[in-house]
């Protein structure tokens, strides 16, 4: 009996010590993370804003995990088609996508297509300010210009989407100067960028810096600038802003990162601390000058739903006064 009895005691100390080594395994292999790829979605068509800050920050953060971040571009429907991509995904860390205010803005209609409390926001990457742009060679020379066409007949706004700040900000101006303007949606950043030089859209919504190559070639010009205070970059001084001609609306365009809710905190606090490391680092903000952003544009994690409630306050408000008149 007494073989019989070590034997059965050496068996369970192997079992014991087998078990312990899995469980150190498996934290060794949680603890690993990243291991592969992680996904970096854009609901926009390459060549936009979006694309360009995904392409950025990937690439910065790429050495500092040990993995690529492969940019997928999913377009359609306002960025939700890449939303739904996001929130259908594992919420496993290895999925995150760039929400920008366009996508955010569809929070303040009536039947939204997701809810915040689906998503981790891990950090506001850069605001921008939002203006009007019209062909350089067209017949706009400034904001009053368009406003006095409009009056006479309908001028077609090159926008984002249905429902995104464009669309907000467009329909505002119609009922509040009762001047007509009619938003036409464009997925594709290029199709969009391009349409009021092919005819096909008498004024664009754009951010300063998405459409820089085109200013700086003295294709298109800026006539107006959503924003509470003149724009502090010396070549945009002399474009009036909402602000100053007593239109309350501002809504400037940011970009945010953001993963699926249920996503562990250890995984999400990598990819937060990752992102904060991206802002510090001289090529990002190389780049938010390149895109005449606000230099001060980051917002860790813990600031960023603080953020966007007040984005969203106002975009609600501006749409129940609109409703209103």
């Amino acid at each position: 009996m007494m073989p019989l009895l070590k034997q059965a005691a050496r068996t369970l100390v192997l079992a014991i010590a087998f078990a312990g080594a899995l469980a150190g395994f498996t934290r060794g292999a949680w603890a690993r993370y990243p291991d592969h790829p992680i996904n970096f979605i854009v609901p926009w068509g390459a060549g936009g804003g979006a694309d360009l800050l995904a392409r950025t920050a990937a690439k910065i953060m790429a050495p500092a995990l040990g993995v690529s971040l492969p940019v997928i571009n999913v377009p359609g429907a306002t960025g939700m088609t890449g939303m739904t991509k996001l929130l259908t995904s594992p919420a496993d860390g290895y999925s995150m996508a760039v929400l920008i205010g366009d996508t955010y803005a569809l929070q303040a209609g009536p039947h939204p297509r997701f809810r915040l409390d689906q998503l981790i926001p891990l950090a506001i990457m850069i605001q921008q300010p939002s203006g009007y742009w019209v062909a350089a060679n067209g017949p706009f020379k400034n904001w009053n210009d368009v406003a006095k066409a409009a009056r006479q007949h309908s001028l077609r706004v090159a926008v984002t989407g249905f429902g995104s700040a464009d669309d907000i900000t467009t329909r505002y101006l119609a009922y509040k100067l009762g001047i007509k303007l009619e938003a036409i949606p464009y997925a594709k950043p290029g199709l969009r960028y391009a349409s009021i030089l092919g005819g096909n859209a008498d004024v664009l919504y754009e951010q300063t810096g998405d459409v820089r190559s085109y200013f700086d070639a003295g294709r298109i010009k800026p006539v107006l600038f959503f924003y509470p205070h003149p724009v502090p970059i010396p070549v945009f001084a002399k474009v009036p802003v909402s602000g100053q001609l007593g239109y309350d609306i501002t809504l400037p365009q940011f970009r945010a990162i953001v993963v699926r809710a249920g996503t562990d905190p250890a995984r999400v606090k990598i990819l937060a601390d990752a992102l904060a490391k991206v802002a510090k680092d001289g090529s990002f903000k190389a780049y938010l000058a390149q895109q005449y952003a606000d230099p001060d544009s980051f917002i860790p994690m813990q600031g960023t739903r603080a953020f966007m409630a007040n984005w969203l306050k106002q975009a609600r408000a501006i749409i129940a006064r609109t409703k209103a008149e």
